[in-house]
């Protein structure tokens, strides 16, 4: 697993991000400007949202790789959670707009041109968006990057709506039934209205430090285990959280009090040693109690008496 404080090099792949964006714009415009599709039309809005993404993917990478420092002793990492709460929340505006266009045209019907030419266009941006969507979820995935996932999972969103319109306008060719394209444009806004409210959600998960998900708060619940029931002690007080990549835990281990202060240092150190090599990238807070000291048992709030 590479090292947190190394993700500079993130950046390149929201780059490559906003040149998808700046390509397919192009692409999905012309396409719309061929066949006069309200459903293209929603395409091409879709994909300045997937620029303006790309634009706030650049700056909070940018920030999240900054070390730590004087004022954020943590680091930056938090940084990703507002560059995919953006997205997730530009994802919500592009379904408004669609849907917005789609009802106008339900209202005043007008005809499709050049639906062959303009469906070409078309699919030649979604294989573009198809292609850096996998590249961007893959890298995501594996440095554990929410700005990158977000942004991924845009670019699937984009890839969806450009099926429903080709799908719609496809409709359209063989029925001649005009009244297709905008329906099935309103269908395309419903869908990426519910991607965008995932991607803010977790965003918003991430910002209120949520827990560690399950699997991973059982792996260290395990860990934890061993030393119960091996060394005869205790532990209290276990709070996780994740910022991006990072993942934080504390607690409190009780160790008999007749136990030297070297003996219990040497065992949270292999206590800490062994969470490290069960969690990647977990920075640990061990804090040493006695366990006949009654006020041990008391410190287990997140304010002390609590």
């Amino acid at each position: 697993m590479m090292q947190v404080s190394n993700r500079v090099f993130l950046i390149r792949y929201a780059w490559l991000s906003l040149a998808a964006a700046l390509v397919t714009i192009l692409l999905k415009a012309g396409a719309y400007w061929l066949t006069g599709s309200v459903g293209l039309l929603s395409d091409a809005l879709e994909s300045f949202v997937n620029l303006a993404g790309a634009f706030t993917a650049i700056a909070m990478l940018n920030w999240a790789s900054q070390p730590p420092d004087e004022e954020h002793a943590y680091g930056h990492s938090k940084a990703e959670y507002f560059s995919s709460g953006v997205e997730g929340g530009l994802i919500l505006i592009a379904a408004v707009s669609i849907a917005y266009a789609a009802v106008q045209r339900l209202l005043a019907p007008q005809p499709l041109q050049q639906l062959g030419i303009g469906l070409g266009i078309s699919m030649l941006a979604s294989a573009i968006n198809l292609v850096i969507a996998l590249v961007l979820l893959r890298t995501a995935r594996r440095h554990e990057s929410p700005t990158l996932e977000a942004n991924a999972q845009h670019l699937f969103t984009d890839v969806w709506t450009s099926v429903g319109v080709l799908v719609g306008v496809g409709l359209v060719a063989i029925s001649g039934w005009q009244l297709l394209d905008p329906i099935v444009a309103i269908l395309v806004a419903a869908n990426i209205t519910r991607s965008g409210g995932r991607i803010v959600r977790k965003s918003v998960l991430g910002l209120m430090d949520t827990a560690l998900p399950p699997a991973e708060l059982k792996k260290l619940q395990e860990t934890l285990k061993r030393y119960t029931q091996e060394d005869g002690i205790a532990y209290h007080a276990l709070r996780t959280r994740q910022s991006g990549p990072r993942r934080f835990v504390s607690l409190h281990v009780l160790v008999p009090g007749d136990w030297s202060v070297h003996r219990g240092h040497q065992l949270l150190e292999q206590i800490e040693a062994d969470i490290r090599a069960t969690l990647p990238n977990v920075n640990m807070l061990t804090h040493l109690e006695s366990r006949e000291d009654s006020s041990s048992w008391e410190d287990v709030g997140l304010d002390r008496g609590d």
